[in-house]
């Protein structure tokens, strides 16, 4: 249950961020995945979801970068706040995931 709020809740949050932001976006979280010492976090379901979007050009859809998203806040919270709010500027989609965070804490 928890789960299916927390998917619905970072798809609002991905319709916050401007198509001519989502390549770049998309492309940062990857890196900061690649290079992640916890990918012991990340859930197999959620690695697949990335994998079918890569294969098939989807990252920097609606899907795609929902599943980098979430991947990208479990394996590296800080990192995914600096891109967002320091190095990407958006400071509105920035909001919404710590609003994301806070739910999935309670």
């Amino acid at each position: 249950m928890l789960r299916d709020v927390i998917d619905v809740a970072y798809h609002k949050v991905v319709k916050t961020i401007p198509l001519e932001k989502r390549e770049e976006l998309s492309d940062k979280m990857i890196d900061a995945l690649l290079v992640s010492k916890n990918e012991d976090k990340m859930p197999v379901g959620l690695a697949n979801t990335i994998l079918y979007s890569w294969q098939r050009g989807l990252l920097v859809g609606d899907v795609g970068l929902v599943a980098l998203l979430e991947a990208a806040v479990l394996l590296e919270p800080e990192r995914t706040m600096e891109i967002l709010g320091v190095e990407l500027q958006l400071t509105n989609t920035t909001k919404k995931v710590k609003e994301v965070l806070m739910k999935a804490e309670k």
